[in-house]
């Protein structure tokens, strides 16, 4: 089954389920240490408060008591990160997945602070994956892509479309507590940044 696993999905893969086994005997300290803690004062017993190393971090963090947190999320990564990567290269692939992790962290950082103040962590590799479905969107638009609830087959650019605009509505209605709407789009504009600074180095080296 992961033998079609490119080098890094694989390693980000282990790396996640192995952090989110880990969490069964230490989730108080990872949580605390490790989850994106909001930038002000924590009201929290035991939490450090934000310290830059979350920005990272946090991505590799699920929800102790929910499977189907880090489920949809390796679900997700299973099957379109190894297109990304074979696409981009390993070091572009890395470099465009962290930098979508930080970009949704920094959003989210901003958001919590601005505008819903709130004293809970962000954790999940969501930022990431969705910067990967956004590339793949671009990469492959007219692929298809078969949703699970409901079972229906969509192009590769719908399904990521439809999915921008869930959770725009999402985020800014408020629905769906707990979840880092905003984050998300943050993981995907970054993604969308770094694809457009790529595209102009190339259009720069052609041109030369």
């Amino acid at each position: 089954m992961f033998r079609n696993l490119t080098p890094v999905v694989r390693a980000l893969f282990y790396a996640n389920i192995a952090i989110f086994l880990l969490e069964y005997v230490a989730a108080d300290f990872l949580l605390a240490n490790f989850a994106l803690w909001p930038v002000g004062p924590m009201h929290v017993y035991g939490a450090l408060g934000f310290e830059p190393w979350q920005l990272i971090t946090y991505a590799f963090l699920h929800d102790p008591s929910s499977v189907l947190h880090i489920g949809s999320n390796m679900l997700a990564l299973y099957m379109f990160g190894p297109d990304v990567e074979r696409a981009l290269g390993r070091g572009r692939f890395t470099l465009y997945y962290f930098a979508c992790v930080i970009g949704a962290g920094l959003t989210q950082l901003a958001v919590t602070y601005f505008i819903y103040h709130t004293t809970s962590p962000t954790l999940g590799a969501s930022g990431g994956i969705f910067g990967l479905l956004l590339f793949y969107g671009l990469a492959v638009p007219h692929r298809r892509v078969l949703l699970l609830f409901p079972p229906i087959p969509m192009p590769a650019w719908l399904f990521v479309t439809l999915y921008g605009v869930f959770e725009l509505f999402a985020g800014v209605a408020g629905t769906a507590q707990g979840v880092a709407h905003f984050a998300h789009l943050g993981g995907m504009a970054t993604g969308i940044l770094l694809i457009y600074y790529w595209r102009l180095r190339q259009r720069e080296q052609l041109y030369r």
